[in-house]
């Protein structure tokens, strides 16, 4: 690696169901060299979660006094649960060298822009709103209500495309080509 080049802070987001967790899991399991930032949350693990893996899982009140001592670098509060991103893990690989990339919703792709705003934020977007509902009902996660607040609120964000630096969609079958999407936009970010 270059001396000479900063590594990034790479701002992963996009949707409910868009193909964001898929995305990083493929990245990962390709040995990309990139830090991976494990977002804590309050909310309950799901079967087949693993901590520390795909979330770090910490009780509500512990994460609000990690709120309270300025522990992570973005947080927020989604469909009640708290989502945040720990500032040493991310500031520790960046000080090692290594681009860094989160994985956060859209208001933490808002608020890690205004506090790091050198950060590069993607947008991951499903290649329609039919095919983001045919993912959320597949993914068995939400039922009725839920899934339809989880449908209102995917119209609302994907509004939010413009905010953000890039945009990658995510077709079906398509991680591969998002990732290649992804490792392009990155390498020209370094080249600025």
């Amino acid at each position: 690696m270059d001396k000479n080049v900063k590594p990034l802070l790479v701002v992963i987001s996009g949707c409910s169901g868009v193909g964001k967790d898929a995305i990083l899991v493929r990245m990962k399991e390709l040995g990309l060299s990139y830090f991976f930032a494990v977002t804590a949350t309050s909310r309950q693990q799901r079967p087949g979660e693993i901590d520390g893996i795909d979330y770090q899982f910490i009780e509500k009140d512990h994460f609000e006094e990690m709120i309270a001592n300025g522990d992570f670098l973005e947080w927020a509060n989604v469909y009640g649960n708290i989502y945040g991103v720990p500032k040493t893990t991310v500031e520790k690989a960046m000080n090692e060298g290594k681009d860094a990339i989160v994985k956060v919703d859209i208001q933490g792709a808002a608020t890690i822009k205004r506090v790091a705003p050198d950060a590069v934020t993607i947008f991951i977007s499903p290649p329609s709103m039919e095919e983001l509902e045919r993912r959320l009902v597949q993914r068995k996660t939400e039922s009725g209500t839920d899934l339809e607040l989880r449908l209102q609120t995917a119209q609302k964000e994907m509004e939010s495309q413009p905010k953000f630096d890039h945009v990658v969609v995510s077709y079906n079958n398509g991680i591969d080509k998002a990732i290649s999407d992804i490792e392009d936009i990155i390498a020209a970010e370094k080249r600025r």
